[in-house]
């Protein structure tokens, strides 16, 4: 029978009938799929039995309701239930599953029967000798042990030995015969196990060390790599040629024989493809999906492709081209092979034609405005004869504003979406042989059914087209891929869209793509963030489904990770003070050995001259030494690395009363009084160019009217950069090619910019060395 509303009259007495509560009965009613489901499974049964459910034919129906995934083998295992050939929930788990890995009908009743125990009766006895066995096999440590015994290791015992029994049986066995061995439990036996003292936490740093904290996620806690996450993964996903066994799959008559070609290209293999559009840069959102597509391939011995999803030729350049590859390898991946969808534009052109044969495509000629958002009205040609779109489809280009359109609603309720619209527009690699483009619609799916993709990862606002991506591929009869779908990665104070950032650089607000202030991957990489921070931070974001909005700090502390352990320490000098050394012990021209990483002297040295005129930071030195640790009058301080402390003899100043010069004594360090404070230095230094950034935005969402109502561009930091001309840095620095990166002792961590020349260096400012809420 067919199923009925569930808010018929009588539907809650007929679920009441069957077992349910009547507060369980009311959830399952406002569940319109499940009720409509239950009810015909009771009503089949009810048929079979000739008389009411009992409990227990009740129990598992309902369980067949809210499990099952393909209704259309509900009647097959309500006969097995109303008959009561499938009487326990382990038979029922074993029937789904059976279903679900056996989409094609008809289905084996000999082997369903073997696989889910269907007339095995497991006896009292043979329970009583299993855990018998058991106890036996485990008795010594029983009697020392008594009730702290782990006696879920006898149930398990015996299950293994016999599957189809029933768990509490067995239970009730295990609790007989234990209570037979040891007598009742005592006193010593009640007594609570004494737990091991609990390590006390250890205490924050009070200086402001302590561990960041984001979504109650310590950035000091262990994360799994990102290998460990998607190999765990893969457990949730379909294996290779098992794509039936995800939801939402369609099984066709075809579909068996379809993955079994399938498995015999691939070899059974993982195969996974990043598609992005060559079309703009690629950004921080695109870094999970380069580590969620490539890392799930390399995590499971599998291969990824890199495919240009170049369809549209209006916003193609060949620099997209580069930058995008330039990037995944950036990241540390190599694709198995570069494709492009142009590959394949004449195969999909074929397939095309095909669809329209088999009566699932038209061509339309209903504007573009007419057919966008949701419920556009339906197309006055969408029944026109296969003939009639067949030829005209042939002669599109002269029809101005036609397209072809697929017979399908989608889920998100939008209709007969296009598969090919008209653009006079060369290609970037095909040239003016087309003037017709497929669409992201109709050719993502088809795409990977060519290169044979096991597992189509993209990000979560595509979910709405999984279903015709599965039916267009059936529609064609063709092998189809499965479509997983993961959140979005989304960051604070920015924006990604390529519309808004050629705005800004149209605007001036930044200079282009890789401006570092952007977090665009090509921006980020020129501001000095290491690969490796980029990846760590996708590994810390985890491979969710649901969509995560992170603060760029998360970013940044990834950053300091790595670059603490990668950055050779250096000393530069932002804000010049010039200090002569009177009484500079000779000869005067000494160069000195700093170590590379103070904390790891093993990782060499470099030389740095030290001489009598020197230079020190602005900010270390002040008049009155009040609340002031660094260098002050009758306040020395030492000099990292020199093994000297300096004292002021005198102080001058220029016309306007601004100290220009400091005169001071140097007394080697184990002479002297141990000072407050130990400063950096530079000598007989190179000049170079420092860019320090702040945050490009000045709210969290630029993008929301809420936050910003005057739009994003009203919203731009004018201090989002600031420029040192005429900075000091140590010569060892000399010759540093672009993208070197340094820690500059006390300051942060910079890289060579590439505007930098032979004759003047240009750094730009990574990371503080400390979060700071304003700067990145």
């Amino acid at each position: 029978p067919a199923a009925m509303a569930a808010d018929e009259p009588g539907a809650l007495e007929l679920f009441v009938s069957i077992g349910l509560s009547e507060s369980k009965a009311r959830e399952t009613l406002r569940n319109q799929a499940l009720s409509a489901l239950l009810r015909e499974a009771i009503v089949q049964a009810q048929e079979i039995l000739g008389s009411a459910a009992d409990k227990t034919v009740g129990t598992l129906l309902y369980n067949v309701a809210s499990r099952l995934k393909d209704p259309k083998h509900l009647g097959f295992l309500v006969e097995y239930i109303a008959t009561k050939k499938i009487v326990t929930d382990l038979q029922l788990n074993a029937a789904l599953e059976y279903v679900k890995s056996h989409p094609v009908e008809p289905i084996d009743a000999a082997d369903f029967a073997r696989e889910c125990g269907v007339g095995v009766i497991v006896t009292p006895e043979q329970i009583e000798e299993a855990v018998e066995a058991s106890i036996s096999k485990h008795r010594a440590q029983l009697l020392s042990e008594r009730y702290r015994f782990n006696m879920g290791l006898l149930m398990g015992e015996a299950r293994s030995k016999l599957k189809w029994a029933d768990g509490k049986i067995i239970k009730n066995e295990v609790d007989l015969q234990v209570l037979h061995l040891l007598g009742p439990k005592t006193e010593a036996d009640l007594e609570k196990k004494s737990k091991a003292p609990k390590a006390r936490a250890t205490e924050p740093d009070k200086k402001g060390k302590g561990a960041v904290v984001e979504n109650g996620k310590s950035l000091a806690e262990p994360t799994k790599s990102l290998m460990e996450q998607l190999r765990g993964e893969a457990l949730k996903f379909h294996k290779p040629g098992e794509n039936y066994k995800t939801e939402g799959y369609v099984v066709t008559p075809n579909t068996m024989n379809l993955l079994k070609q399938h498995l015999e290209i691939t070899g059974g293999q993982v195969r996974t493809r990043f598609p992005p559009e060559p079309n703009g840069i690629l950004h921080i959102g695109h870094a999970k999906a380069i580590n969620f597509n490539f890392g799930f391939a390399k995590a499971n011995g599998g291969i990824c492709f890199l495919r240009y999803d170049d369809t549209n030729p209006e916003k193609e350049e060949e620099k997209y081209f580069t930058a995008i590859r330039d990037i995944v390898e950036w990241l540390g991946y190599t694709p198995y092979a570069v494709t492009h969808a142009s590959d394949y534009f004449d195969q999909l052109y074929t397939w095309a034609v095909d669809l329209i044969r088999r009566g699932h495509a038209y061509v339309c000629h209903q504007k573009v405005e007419e057919i966008k958002g949701h419920n556009p009205p339906p197309s006055p040609w969408r029944d026109r004869p296969v003939e009639e779109s067949l030829l005209l489809f042939e002669v599109l280009p002269f029809h101005g504003e036609a397209t072809l359109r697929m017979k399908l609603v989608m889920e998100d309720g939008k209709m007969d979406p296009v598969a090919y619209r008209i653009k006079y527009t060369p290609h970037h690699r095909t040239g003016d042989k087309w003037c017709i483009y497929p669409t992201y619609d109709y050719t993502h799916c088809l795409c990977d059914s060519i290169e044979n993709i096991t597992h189509s990862l993209c990000t979560k606002e595509f979910q709405a087209r999984r279903s015709s991506y599965f039916w267009l591929c059936n529609a064609l009869d063709v092998y189809c891929p499965v479509q997983w779908e993961y959140g979005r990665l989304n960051l604070l104070y920015t924006v990604v869209s390529k519309r808004k950032i050629i705005r800004l650089v149209d605007s001036g607000a930044v200079r282009d793509w890789d401006d570092p202030r952007l977090f665009t991957l090509t921006a980020l990489r020129r501001r000095g963030f290491p690969a490796e921070a980029i990846n760590n931070f996708c590994a810390r974001v985890g491979v969710t489904v649901a969509q995560c909005t992170m603060e760029p700090h998360m970013l940044e502390a990834c950053v300091r990770e790595v670059l603490n352990e990668q950055a050779p320490r250096v000393m530069a000098v932002l804000e010049p003070l010039c200090v002569t050394i009177v009484n500079f012990p000779a000869p005067h021209k000494v160069k000195i050995d700093v170590p590379n990483f103070p904390a790891d002297e093993t990782k060499g040295f470099h030389k740095v001259p030290f001489q009598p005129t020197i230079y020190i930071e602005q900010s270390d030195f002040r008049e009155v030494k009040k609340g002031y640790k660094r260098l002050a009058p009758g306040q020395p301080v030492g000099l990292r690395h020199t093994g000297y402390v300096i004292a002021i003899q005198s102080i001058i100043k220029d016309t306007n009363g601004r100290v220009k010069e400091l005169e001071v004594t140097c007394t080697k360090s184990e002479a002297a009084e141990k000072p407050k404070a130990f400063i950096h230095w530079v000598s007989n230094p190179l000049v170079c160019e420092v860019r320090q950034y702040e945050r490009l935005f000045l709210h969290k969402n630029p993008e929301d009217p809420a936050e910003v109502p005057q739009g994003f561009l009203s919203d731009v930091n004018p201090n989002s950069l600031s420029v040192i001309e005429e900075a000091l840095v140590d010569r060892s620095v000399c010759g540093a090619k672009p993208f070197t990166k340094f820690q500059f002792e006390r300051l942060g961590y910079f890289s060579v910019d590439p505007d930098s020349t032979g004759a003047k260096l240009v750094f730009n400012r990574t990371v503080t060395l400390k979060e700071d809420p304003g700067k990145v």
